[in-house]
């Protein structure tokens, strides 16, 4: 089989780290669901979803039936999958037969639920997801009276898996007073199915900042995204956690593992002379003789456009600058102080090497993403592999 340009490790060790890290924040009563949308956050579901089984995640949240599926392709017959967003009318019944639950967020899809179920011959399972404040998806309040008996009545073909919603911002304490409304509404609205004889098998609004920031919310089961990849969702949520460490050295380390690593190889080297310039156009003019290496990245490959000039590779544990426009397919860097670099040589894009590191934040900052979106923007076909 013929190379890519460059290759994306994971790290199991990492990922058991982080697994362990959260466990100790929720304890054993809550399902800790493994949110893998965005293929796993950018690491991969192909790869990821069998290696959060072997940490014993058993339950996993997907933005889409498509993501569903693709977890089902490579889960264990036992694991849970939870569709978050959207699933078209014509395969509700296909998530029906295959035990995936999935969230209803207006009146109609119950009775699309209900129809599935009848067909395939067995329960849909649903989660109830209502509207408490971020104004996306969820139920509104207005339509519960009729939701409430709907679900009496058709019992038999929809269960009531769970009640949900999602908050506004809980990384930020700028939305503290919307986070509190929130978490206060959904306690009105649980109570208000519970008086009419509907109790959900799981109730469930913690994302990764809430479970961190808010733990009253972490409730039945927690969807888990950005923390179990080794990233906090915010600066604010890290100080959170560090101001509720016990003092000492403690509070200065992160107990977060990054679980990815983002590798390719020098393609090429050059001698420059001064004055002449380097890439497309002439945004980088040489100031000095020098020496260049060319790396098979470019932004097709998630190496943002607006790293030229300014990103940084690691190459024979030294940072080293990118120089010049970055391609489609390529990106240049100067190797000039680092003596006898060769095609062939590995160049860290993310990750580290000895000493020296590329972190996704710093990544992130230079090319003006949250690491939510770098991440999720690697491209699919980087081949995955799992490291111990």
């Amino acid at each position: 089989m013929v190379k890519h340009s460059s290759r994306i490790e994971l790290k199991q060790s990492a990922y058991k780290n982080n697994v362990n890290f959260i466990r100790k924040k929720i304890g054993e009563h809550p399902i800790l669901s493994a949110v893998v949308k965005a293929n796993a956050y950018g690491h991969g579901i192909e790869a990821f979803v069998p290696m959060a089984e072997k940490c014993g995640v058993k339950h996993f949240s997907v933005a889409s039936a498509f993501e569903a599926e693709e977890v089902l392709a490579v889960c264990k017959p036992d694991t849970e999958i939870m569709i978050m967003g959207i699933i078209y009318k014509e395969d509700i019944a296909w998530a029906v037969e295959h035990n995936i639950s999935f969230f209803v967020y207006n009146y109609d899809r119950l009775d699309a639920a209900c129809q599935a179920a009848k067909e395939v011959g067995k329960a849909a399972k649903v989660h109830i997801e209502v509207e408490t404040g971020a104004n996306r998806t969820g139920m509104q309040a207005s339509e519960f009276p009729k939701a409430i008996t709907f679900l009496k009545k058709h019992k038999e073909f929809v269960e009531f898996e769970g009640l949900c919603t999602h908050y506004a911002g809980a990384e930020s304490i700028t939305n503290y007073l919307r986070i509190q409304d929130q978490i206060k509404l959904i306690d009105v609205y649980s109570k208000q199915f519970e008086a009419a004889g509907l109790v959900p098998k799981y109730k469930h609004t913690a994302c990764s900042a809430a479970l961190i920031s808010y733990p009253e919310t972490q409730m039945d089961m927690v969807r888990v995204g950005i923390l179990l990849y080794g990233y906090w969702p915010s600066k604010e949520t890290f100080i959170f956690h560090q101001r509720n460490t016990k003092k000492g050295l403690e509070r200065a380390k992160d107990p977060l593992k990054r679980v990815i690593r983002w590798a390719s190889k020098v393609m090429s080297t050059k001698d420059v002379p001064m004055g002449e310039f380097i890439g497309y156009g002439t945004s980088y003019q040489a100031a000095k003789n020098m020496r260049i290496a060319t790396v098979p990245v470019g932004y097709a490959y998630g190496f943002a456009r607006s790293l030229s000039n300014q990103g940084r590779v690691i190459i024979r544990g030294k940072r080293v600058a990118v120089i010049g426009t970055i391609n489609m397919n390529l990106l240049v860097v100067d190797i000039t102080e680092i003596k006898g670099v060769e095609k062939g040589d590995e160049v860290v894009l993310i990750g580290r090497e000895g000493k020296v590191q590329i972190t996704v934040a710093s990544f992130g900052e230079l090319s003006n993403q949250l690491n939510y979106e770098l991440l999720s923007r690697l491209p699919f076909d980087i081949p995955r592999i799992v490291n111990s």
